[in-house]
Formats: structure tokens, C-alpha cells, sequence
């Protein structure tokens, strides 16, 4: 099994950037399709963005805002957003999964990120 523990979040402006993270520790990294996910108060968890053997997936309400990208020799899982709504507050969790698995089966504790307007 890998841990998970996102770093990098915070309160951003409306309109500016924002850099995540994600370090995995206690399994090979390259045994596991990755991917952000987020929830905002009083609404479901859904993907941002996936990465693995199908290649990477972006969500419609963040595509063109949106970039992840995977370091797998420093087991590091990274998300960088740009053009920030107030939409986008929620807290965001790093997620893992075997390839073969099926279902998103090791989380991170979760960040928060709010933007300001």
C-alpha cells in the first residue's frame, strides 16, 4: 500500500495560481495510476484530474486551467491551476490506485483551498 499527503494549499485571489502536491511514501510509486479529486460543503467528491495507464483525464470545469504531472522516481504527485473561481474552493485529496484496481482505494488527508473574490 502507498500513503498519500498533499501539501501547498492555502487561500489564493480570484483570477491567480495555485500549486499542489502530493508525496507518496511506503510503496512504488510507478504501481499506481494517481489522481485529484475534490469536494466543496455540501457537495460530492469529484474527479479534477487522472493520470495513469489510459493517460490523463481533465475535468470540463477545470480543462485549460489545469495541469498534473508526476515525478514517479521522487513519488511526487503535482497540480497546477491557474485562473482560479471561487467555484474551485473545496478541499482537494490526492488519491491512488493499482491499474488493475477499479476503484480509488488510497487518499490523502485533504487540503483546503479557497479563493477569495
Amino acid at each position: 500500500q502507498v500513503r498519500l499527503a498533499e501539501s501547498g494549499g492555502g487561500s489564493v485571489q480570484a483570477g491567480g495560481s495555485l500549486n499542489l502536491s502530493c508525496t507518496g511514501s511506503g510503496d512504488n510509486f510507478e504501481r499506481y495510476s494517481m489522481g485529484w479529486f475534490r469536494q466543496a460543503p455540501g457537495k460530492e467528491r469529484v474527479f479534477v484530474v487522472t493520470t495513469g495507464w489510459s493517460g490523463t483525464a481533465i475535468a470540463e470545469s477545470v480543462k485549460g486551467r489545469a495541469t498534473v504531472s508526476r515525478d514517479n522516481d521522487q513519488a511526487t504527485l503535482s497540480l497546477q491551476m491557474s485562473s482560479l473561481k471561487f467555484e474551485d474552493t473545496a478541499v482537494y485529496f490526492c488519491a491512488a490506485k493499482l491499474k488493475i484496481s477499479s476503484s480509488w482505494e488510497y487518499w490523502g488527508q485533504g487540503i483546503q483551498v479557497t479563493v477569495c473574490t
